[in-house]
């Protein structure tokens, strides 16, 4: 069953800094403004990290898995309504409590679940899962930080 975008690549493009090979969500598929969101993540053997992680046995690194569901929070914030994606930036400030409790591998379709905690001005907390199957695979707490961006 195929999942509907709620948030295409182009919204995701505009909203987030990142690019390749960092930018790490494909889709949103649910949505709801300043509280949670639901991304996709689909995870093929053509990243760069499967060269060498692990060359006979390609897994997902943790970290990647991290920031994906960094980058899935900094959507939630960022496709709010009122807010101007072009001139702030979403900086990752911590992670708490992280585990990885199964390998992400090639075909595998990440899912990634994030609410916020808390809201205090410009400081986030969010609780986040990555999921493959409906099966939990990592889960972390995050906050982050927003800032306006640096004229040039």
């Amino acid at each position: 069953m195929t999942k509907t975008s709620i948030l295409n690549i182009e919204k995701i493009l505009k909203s987030l800094p990142h690019r390749y090979p960092l930018l790490l969500v494909d889709k949103v598929i649910e949505f709801e403004e300043n509280k949670k969101i639901v991304a996709i993540k689909n995870v093929t053997f053509n990243e760069p990290h499967f060269l060498g992680h692990f060359p006979d046995h390609p897994i997902m690194p943790g970290v990647l898995i991290i920031e994906a569901l960094a980058q899935a929070g900094a959507l939630m914030v960022t496709c709010a309504q009122d807010f101007k994606a072009e001139d702030k930036l979403v900086y990752f400030m911590s992670i708490d409590g992280a585990k990885f409790r199964k390998p992400v591998v090639p075909g595998d379709v990440l899912e990634l679940h994030v609410e916020a905690i808390q809201n205090r001005g410009n400081v986030w907390k969010l609780s986040a899962q990555a999921k493959v199957d409906g099966v939990k695979v990592s889960e972390a707490q995050l906050s982050a930080m927003i800032v306006d961006k640096e004229k040039k």
